[in-house]
């Protein structure tokens, strides 16, 4: 199994990146939102991956960070969602989202992804209700939004109080 990724990224396609690991170019599938995050060109990158094996290819499907694989294989273990579908859902929906569409029952907002019926998102609704939690949601959120304040309020020079406040 390929856990990750690390190189130099030398393309993007549509949806897809090439990386060059020591001469060999790797191309992997990835989020649309993921790829718009990438480096510039012939900057050094990590790609979490996973590999899917079939009897026709062998293709790597990538993401910026742990929590987002971890929401991908969550995904494609639902049955009737393939990679490729799981890559779509995770090009329409953040994880973030992802997780309170499914804990809120919007299938109207998974079904939104092409390729996914009403039937399919409530299928993957009911699978993955169990599967996450609402309290791990709400801690990455929380997580990510204090780091953004932090940077921003470092960024913006303001004092010790006033940082003490937006972390309160």
């Amino acid at each position: 199994m390929i856990s990750y990724i690390r190189g130099e990224l030398c393309d993007i396609e549509e949806q897809k990146a090439i990386v060059d690991v020591n001469g060999v170019g790797y191309g992997i599938y990835m989020p649309q939102q993921a790829l718009s995050l990438l480096p510039p060109m012939g900057q050094q990158v990590k790609i979490h991956t996973y590999l899917n094996i079939r009897e026709d290819a062998m293709q790597l499907f990538g993401f910026l960070t742990k929590e987002d694989l971890n929401v991908f294989r969550l995904l494609i273990g639902v049955n009737g969602i393939g990679p490729k579908a799981g890559l779509n859902i995770l090009s329409c929906l953040s994880p973030d989202e992802l997780r309170f569409a499914v804990l809120s029952g919007d299938a109207k907002a998974i079904s939104a992804t092409p390729g996914i019926g009403k039937k399919t998102a409530e299928k993957l609704i009911l699978e993955l209700k169990d599967k996450l939690s609402l309290e791990e949601a709400f801690e990455q959120k929380l997580a990510n939004e204090q780091a953004g304040a932090a940077a921003a309020a470092t960024g913006a020079g303001m004092t010790d109080a006033k940082q003490e406040a937006v972390e309160a």
